[in-house]
C-alpha cells in the first residue's frame, strides 16, 4: 500500500466541529525522495523506495552513496519501501503529505517505547495470585504456576513470563485523519502513534 516516512513531533489536541477536544498525533510526513524503483522483471515485485531525512556524505557507506547518486539526491537517512502508488513516478521524484488529501484512516507503523525486564502484571496483565492474608506476604504480583508437575513435565512454548517489554515494531490501524497541513509537511493523527518524540514512522493508507 502507498505511504511515507515520517516522524513523531508530540502530541496535542484540536477542537472538532461538533466542540469536542480531541487528542491528536502531529507527525511531520515527508517529504520523501524516490531512491528506487523496483519490477517485477528485475525484483520480482513492484515497489517504490522512499528515503527521508537528510544524511552526512561522511556517514553514508560507499555502496549507498553510489545508490544515491543513480537516483540523482543527496543521502538519506531511512529508507523504506511501499506499494500501489497512484501516480507514476521516477527516480528523484519527490512525494509530500499532500498524498493523504482526502484520506480519512491511515495505518502506523513505529517501534514502541522500551519499558526494560518487566513483571507479568505490567507486561500481560496478570491480576497477580493467592489473597494477601493467611500468612502470604510476598506473593500478590507473582505469575502462580507455570506447567504440569507430573505429566507433561515441562514449561509449553510461549507461556507469557517476565521479560523485555516494549521496543518492538507496532503497527496501529484504522487512525482517522484530522488534517494535513501541507505547507508544514504536518499530519494531524486522532489517538496516540507507538514511539518516542523524534521517532521515525511509516505511514501507509
Amino acid at each position: 500500500m502507498p505511504g511515507l516516512l515520517g516522524k513523531k513531533i508530540g502530541m496535542t489536541s484540536v477542537f472538532s466541529a461538533d466542540g469536542k477536544n480531541v487528542p491528536c498525533t502531529v507527525i511531520e510526513a515527508g517529504p520523501c525522495v524516490v531512491t528506487q524503483i523496483k519490477s517485477v522483471e528485475k525484483d520480482g515485485y513492484a515497489a517504490v523506495q522512499l528515503g527521508f531525512q537528510e544524511a552526512k556524505e561522511k556517514n553514508t557507506t560507499a555502496p549507498l552513496m553510489g545508490h544515491f547518486k543513480k537516483a540523482g539526491t543527496t543521502p538519506k537517512r531511512h529508507l523504506a519501501e511501499f506499494t500501489d502508488f497512484e501516480q507514476e513516478l521516477n527516480l528523484g521524484d519527490t512525494v509530500t503529505v499532500d498524498m493523504f488529501e482526502g484520506t480519512a484512516y491511515v495505518d502506523v507503523v513505529g517501534t514502541s517505547k522500551g519499558r526494560g525486564f518487566q513483571g507479568v502484571v505490567k507486561r500481560h496483565g496478570f491480576g497477580g495470585v493467592g489473597q494477601t492474608t493467611h500468612g502470604q506476604h510476598n506473593r500478590a504480583r507473582k505469575p502462580g504456576s507455570i506447567g504440569a508437575c507430573s505429566y507433561p513435565a515441562k514449561v509449553f512454548k510461549g507461556l507469557r513470563m517476565a521479560g523485555q517489554m516494549g521496543n518492538e515494531r507496532v503497527t496501529t490501524h484504522n487512525l482517522q485523519v484530522l488534517k494535513v497541513i501541507p505547507e508544514h509537511n504536518l499530519l494531524l493523527i486522532k489517538g496516540s502513534v507507538p514511539g518516542y518524540k523524534g521517532s521515525i514512522v511509516i505511514i501507509e493508507k
